[in-house]
């Protein structure tokens, strides 16, 4: 992936070295090591995205720089990389919802180690990348990417460390349009349900990345061959049957709270077919 050519955000928060002795929450992870938070907070929307992506369209190309920008010279490659993948993924759904007379409100993305505090009462490594919908945040502890190679089978590469943040900045978007306040109150009026719901919450998000992916594929200097296969692979990865056959040897649907593999793989690749954040209604499919 040729990053370096994308803009970069300004809403990156670097707390690597800083350690704080919080108990994780948050919510909408990816789901490694089966650590089911999802069901607390995270959501989608109990009746799709039918009124909320009224009127969106498929995401746009985002602006391009040859090198890294004056202002970030000096900023090491890992927080120079999130600030470019975010900032494509500002470019990308600040476009979508002005086209629809909306307007985006981006996400801050905290870069941490080991444990920090966050609005949904702390962060750790152990959760993995996911979202606080109560301070608008994305959390993510690089160390992830290696739990994923290493218990997993995720292949490495920047376009699949890309690709989890994508899903990040997805429920972010989720959570500007409505949608996790609607799963919310659907979970609490049908909690049989739940699992259901933060299930459609999921696979939407991936689909939603894929999105991104098709925004980022029009620049047709930016994506690099292998790149989709990498996303594609991370999102079989983290499946709920191969997470709860990797750590607990069996195989139980019921407790699912983001998909199985094949699930994830298909509405990633149904977003990145369409480009058309309204083909990702996973609620109603």
């Amino acid at each position: 992936m040729r990053w370096r050519r994308l803009e970069r955000s300004q809403n990156v928060e670097d707390r690597r070295g800083t350690r704080a002795g919080a108990v994780a929450g948050g919510v909408g992870g990816l789901g490694i090591i089966g650590i089911l938070l999802a069901l607390f907070l995270g959501g989608g929307s109990g009746g799709g995205l039918g009124e909320a992506l009224q009127g969106l369209g498929g995401g746009t190309a985002p602006a391009q720089t040859q090198e890294q920008p004056p202002e970030y010279q000096g900023v090491d490659e890992i927080e120079d990389f999130v600030r470019a993948i975010l900032g494509s993924t500002e470019e990308v759904w600040g476009d979508v919802f002005s086209d629809a007379g909306r307007a985006y409100e981006p996400a801050t993305l905290v870069l941490f180690t080991g444990s920090t505090p966050s609005g949904c009462g702390g962060a750790n490594t152990q959760v993995g990348p996911h979202y606080c919908p109560l301070d608008k945040t994305i959390y993510i502890d690089r160390e992830f990417y290696g739990e994923l190679q290493r218990r997993f089978g995720a292949s490495g590469g920047d376009f699949a460390e890309a690709y989890v943040m994508a899903h990040e900045v997805a429920h972010h978007v989720q959570n500007e349009l409505g949608i996790m306040d609607s799963v919310r109150t659907e979970q609490q009026r049908n909690p049989g349900q739940a699992n259901e719901y933060s299930v459609a919450l999921e696979l939407q998000a991936d689909c939603l990345a894929g999105v991104w992916a098709y925004s980022i594929f029009q620049q047709g200097d930016v994506l690099e061959q292998g790149d989709i296969e990498e996303a594609l692979q991370v999102a079989a990865a983290v499946g709920d049957d191969r997470i709860q056959q990797a750590t607990i040897g069996q195989i139980n649907p019921e407790r699912w709270t983001h998909g199985s593999s094949q699930q994830r793989v298909d509405w990633f690749h149904a977003g990145y077919q369409s480009g058309d954040p309204n083909k990702c209604d996973t609620f109603n499919s």
